[in-house]
């Protein structure tokens, strides 16, 4: 299973309250904030949902 780095591009203020909970439920809440999850298909849901806040990178050691 592979590491994918979340990194909050913009803000989630004036933005749906599902968009919001979205974010911080991926452990981000402020721009340039960035979080490391498994590549699982719930976090890229996740992330697709919100695609337009977050940029993601592929992790490696």
């Amino acid at each position: 299973m592979g590491k994918i780095k979340v990194i909050q591009t913009k803000s989630i203020i004036d933005r749906p309250k599902d968009q919001k909970r979205t974010v911080e439920a991926l452990g981000l809440g402020r721009p340039n904030w960035e979080i490391i999850h498994n590549d699982t298909p719930q976090i890229r849901g996740m992330i697709n949902k919100v695609a337009h806040l977050v940029k993601v990178e592929e992790f490696k050691k």
